[in-house]
């Protein structure tokens, strides 16, 4: 781990969004879900949500690059299952639906602590995700197709929010929590060491401000 690559992760993660993310409802096609993963990334989403009963869900390889890496995927059971948790951490919810009443995407507030659900590739968010979400928001469409494939609208949706918490200043300092930026940040520059740390129970080691590793762990056996 160079200085350089260890200060390129460090500023990466000071400009996480503790409180936008993403509920993947029902997305399974492997290409959407990694294509999502990058949008993720580039906005700065540190965890995303998705219901998949059977679970883990699958990225694209070719498609995910490196995001697959930086995003937490947080998988839930069932939609009653993820909007529980989301409600109890106080995120609201905006259905991406082009239903009657729906609000145009960019007239909504990405400021606040709000999960973009988005659903799977034919059909959209399940009646249950919709029945649980605050309100809709649609993408104008002027041609003759009805909607954007799915990952084509995260992206559009997720930078209008990227815009707006740009211009409030919610990326110029980090606001995750503290012990969670330094676990975060630790098993970003050290992956394999991290993970055999968690399989031993054994505590990450501290990390100089160069990112330099202040003690072995692992010395009485990898």
């Amino acid at each position: 781990m160079t200085p350089e690559r260890f200060g390129k992760l460090k500023r990466a993660l000071e400009r996480r969004q503790p409180d936008l993310t993403v509920l993947a409802d029902g997305v399974n096609k492997p290409h959407n879900v990694s294509a999502i993963l990058r949008t993720c990334d580039a906005v700065g989403i540190h965890r995303l949500h998705a219901v998949s009963p059977e679970g883990p869900i699958r990225r694209h390889h070719m498609m995910a690059g490196g995001a697959k890496r930086w995003v937490e995927i947080k998988t839930h059971a069932s939609v009653e299952d993820a909007t529980t948790e989301l409600r109890a951490h106080g995120w609201r919810l905006a259905a991406a639906h082009a239903e009657h009443g729906a609000r145009d995407f960019r007239d909504v507030d990405y400021t606040e602590r709000v999960a973009i659900v988005l659903g799977a590739e034919l059909y959209g968010p399940s009646e249950q995700a919709l029945a649980q979400a605050d309100f809709s928001i649609r993408i104008p469409m002027h041609g003759l197709a009805e909607s954007l494939n799915v990952s084509v609208a995260a992206a559009v949706i997720l930078f209008e929010a990227e815009r707006q918490r740009r211009e409030a200043g919610l990326y110029d300092r980090s606001r995750l929590d503290p012990e969670e930026f330094e676990r975060t940040l630790f098993e970003w520059a050290y992956p394999v060491i991290a993970r055999r740390c968690r399989q031993r129970n054994v505590a990450y080691p501290p990390l100089s401000k160069d990112g330099a590793l202040l003690g072995n762990p692992l010395a009485r056996g990898v």
